[in-house]
């Protein structure tokens, strides 16, 4: 890769990485369901300029509802609970895991030796963070939490039933089917009169956090990944997600003063390090692992 291009993968990890610390600071004055609403309602705007893609709505609604609308109000709800920011990022990074087990179930494609090695490796991980559960945070809100890295897989999944189509204008068109029915959830649930406050008296902080989740996180982050992965193989761009967690959670430290005790610690190292034995194996691939290659993969954070 141009040195460009790999400070460009470095900065889109940094700039997901932090995206979970703004979603910490904006949830001090939004609801969860509020704060996704106006996530996707900014990366939306790009539907003014572009066309919707040649898709039907049902697919465009499957991939949103999962990739988009469940993973982050998953997010959202976990981390206004309680769930720290740093282990959050990590635990949501475990949707690699899940994307290669549900295309196993589903579809039959089976794993490479090492991939499997790095499903194992993960999941002992996810069993030494379950091991911390109950002290700082709920077992509900961790519970919640994981609906986030399902939903992901699915979507990653269900992305393959929207095939050559422009990714930005199809990430744009997914955002604006996510933030409906969002906005409905946050009328419904929070009510219009406390919604409408929260909008008009939100701050400066608030609005600098939702711009940076919705235009800079979603929007143009996306767009740069994008054209990596359009520019050079995925085996070249992927790793670089790997980063993710590690900036999410040293941000985590460094802002909110997060600690992780030993077992923890060990758990999130765990889990990063099966996901990079996933993502860097060396084996053959068809046309097909390819594509999920693409799609397996932290798209926002």
């Amino acid at each position: 890769m141009k040195p460009a291009d790999v400070c460009i993968a470095v900065l889109v990890a940094v700039i997901w990485g932090l995206a979970f610390v703004a979603s910490r600071i904006a949830l001090n004055e939004f609801s969860p369901e509020l704060m996704t609403t106006l996530r996707f309602a900014i990366a939306a705007l790009p539907c003014l300029f572009v066309a919707r893609p040649k898709v039907s709505w049902t697919v465009l609604a499957s991939i949103s509802f999962t990739l988009f609308l469940g993973q982050f109000l998953a997010q959202a709800f976990a981390i206004a609970y309680g769930v720290p920011v740093g282990l959050s990022s990590v635990i949501v990074q475990s949707q690699a895991l899940f994307t290669i087990g549900f295309a196993a179930l589903l579809f039959r494609e089976r794993p490479g030796a090492w991939q499997t090695v790095g499903i194992g490796v993960a999941t002992i991980g996810l069993l030494m963070i379950c091991g911390t559960v109950g002290y700082d945070f709920s077992v509900g809100a961790f519970a919640v939490l994981m609906i986030s890295p399902l939903s992901f897989a699915a979507g990653n999944l269900l992305l393959r039933r929207a095939p050559d189509v422009p990714m930005f204008d199809l990430f744009a068109w997914l955002c604006l089917v996510a933030a409906v029915p969002l906005l409905a959830l946050t009328l419904v649930s929070n009510g219009p009169q406390p919604t409408w406050h929260a909008l008009t008296h939100m701050s400066l902080t608030g609005l600098m956090c939702m711009i940076g989740l919705g235009g800079v996180s979603t929007s143009i982050a996306y767009w740069l990944w994008g054209r990596l992965l359009r520019d050079y193989p995925a085996a070249q761009v992927v790793p670089f997600a790997l980063l993710v967690p590690f900036v999410g959670s040293a941000a985590s430290s460094v802002v909110f003063g997060e600690t992780f005790g030993p077992l923890r610690l060990a758990g999130m190292v765990t889990v990063v390090g099966g996901i990079a034995v996933m993502l860097l194996s060396k084996r053959p691939k068809t046309s097909e692992d390819s594509a999920l290659e693409k799609q397996v993969l932290p798209k926002i954070a």
